[in-house]
């Protein structure tokens, strides 16, 4: 069953589309005329719908989307492109792109189809989960435009892809991954025919929705800090979250319906 999101106090969003179907939520970017080009009035929208699906208990997972055509094609350059460094610098311009989604508890699954290039590869990076479309495009362009990433492609990409490979995609401006070539890489999980491609997403969405939420968020958190502790400090910290988990209503019914040879009725607590 699909609905589409409704809040009393939810803004009508002009450049996203938000829907759900059973406990996960699909949010469609929706500038078809710019290639879903980003800008900020778009992240602004996207800060806010994600931050109502984080407080809301009724959903467990969240699928995020474009158009068959193109997940993202980049940032908006004629937003940019007369900003001058002192104006950027004093507003940490690009800093609200990353701020929700880097928040956010539940995970999120990028479904990407067609380009995603600059910002839009970058918004993919920033989720938990990659699927892509056979004929999605990955890249870095930037530097064709005098500049270089700014929201995580040389941060994320270097950590997906490698050194030598995110070298050359980021200082040529022209070498991008196919989907299949992202798959190989590791920079997305699976690869499926575009028109099956938001099905296979929320599938999965769903299942990892069906699980405890308390279990997801903790060990959503303990792979993110793969990327920050080194291992010993990971390690550690993976353990304490482990054991809090015994706390948890959810871990006493998973262990009981294993035992019992049934499947776990979760009550995500």
């Amino acid at each position: 069953m699909t609905n589409h999101i409704v809040s009393t106090d939810a803004p009508a969003y002009k450049m996203i589309q938000t829907e759900t179907q059973g406990r996960v939520a699909i949010v469609t970017l929706n500038r078809p005329k710019a290639l879903n080009a980003l800008c900020s009035e778009l992240f602004h929208e996207i800060n806010d719908a994600l931050a109502r699906i984080d407080s809301d208990s009724s959903i467990g997972a969240v699928v995020l989307t474009g158009s068959e055509r193109a997940f993202a094609a980049g940032a908006d350059i004629k937003e940019m492109k007369d900003t001058e460094f002192i104006a950027n610098y004093k507003n940490n311009f690009l800093a609200h792109w990353t701020e929700q989604i880097s928040r956010m508890r539940k995970p999120i699954i990028a479904a990407v189809n067609g380009y995603a290039l600059g910002g839009g590869c970058e918004l993919a990076m920033m989720c938990d989960i990659i699927y892509a479309g056979e004929k999605a495009v990955f890249g870095q362009p930037e530097i064709n435009l005098g500049t270089i990433p700014g929201a995580g492609g040389t941060q994320r990409l270097t950590r997906a892809v490698g050194k030598s490979k995110a070298m050359e995609m980021i200082l040529t401006g022209s070498v991008n991954l196919t989907a299949q070539e992202a798959k190989t890489y590791g920079l997305v999980s699976n690869v499926f025919p575009p028109e099956a491609l938001v099905a296979e997403a929320i599938k999965t969405a769903s299942k990892i929705a069906s699980k405890g939420a308390v279990s997801v968020q903790m060990a959503k958190e303990a792979v993110n800090q793969a990327y920050e502790l080194s291992l010993s400090s990971g390690l550690h910290f993976e353990r304490r979250l482990f054991q809090a988990t015994f706390a948890t209503k959810d871990q006493k019914e998973g262990m009981a319906a294993f035992a019992e040879k049934r499947k776990p009725s979760f009550t995500h607590e």
